[in-house]
């Protein structure tokens, strides 16, 4: 792990160079798919709406192996403390977010696939191949995992608007450093 230096003096830790560019394209796609999903939404049936969606599931697809690849590199090469220490509010806030943006960013992709497949909607991953459709058709398991998938959808777009506050609140209120561990370490 690399160190930034924080207004308050003390060396900033940061995440592993693959966390820090897995967190940043992981975030991309997840805003792309967002933008996908919700104008898919608003377009009536057809060709565009299919491409538009069709794109969405391949994202999705790519954000929840990029997940898993980035939990592997996380337990592999842990979590750097923070410096100064986060008093037990911000630190358990700063948990309890984290765990339920992970527990989303694997529960959104996961709950699209059975939706999709269940629906009976096929798709190939951004066209390259088929993606296997293990969930048989079923008209309950489909609109359940579409509430699911919905309702997840904003979760997370709730969870994402709470990090990137906290995010500014570090950045701006407290200039204590702590988005330099997600950021690339200044050179000080």
């Amino acid at each position: 792990m690399t160190s930034a230096v924080s207004s308050v003096g003390l060396a900033q830790p940061a995440y592993a160079p693959a966390l820090r560019w897995l967190h940043w394209l992981i975030a991309i796609l997840i805003l792309a798919a967002i933008c996908l999903g919700v104008t898919a939404i608003y377009l009536p049936h057809g060709d565009v709406r299919s491409a538009l969606l069709d794109t969405h599931k391949s994202i999705g697809i790519t954000v929840l192996g990029l997940v898993l690849l980035r939990i592997l590199f996380r337990v592999a090469t842990g979590t750097p403390d923070y410096r100064p220490p986060l008093n037990a509010f911000n630190r358990y806030s700063a948990g309890a977010v984290h765990l339920g943006l992970y527990a989303l960013m694997l529960a959104i992709p996961v709950s699209g696939y059975v939706h999709s497949s269940a629906g009976g909607h096929a798709f190939s991953w951004f066209g390259l191949y088929a993606v296997p459709q293990y969930v048989p058709a079923d008209k309950t398991i489909d609109e359940a995992a579409g509430q699911a998938h919905y309702v997840f959808a904003l979760a997370i777009v709730a969870l994402l608007i709470l990090h990137v506050l906290a995010t500014a609140w570090h950045v701006w209120v407290m200039k204590d450093g702590v988005f330099q561990r997600i950021w690339k370490p200044s050179r000080r």
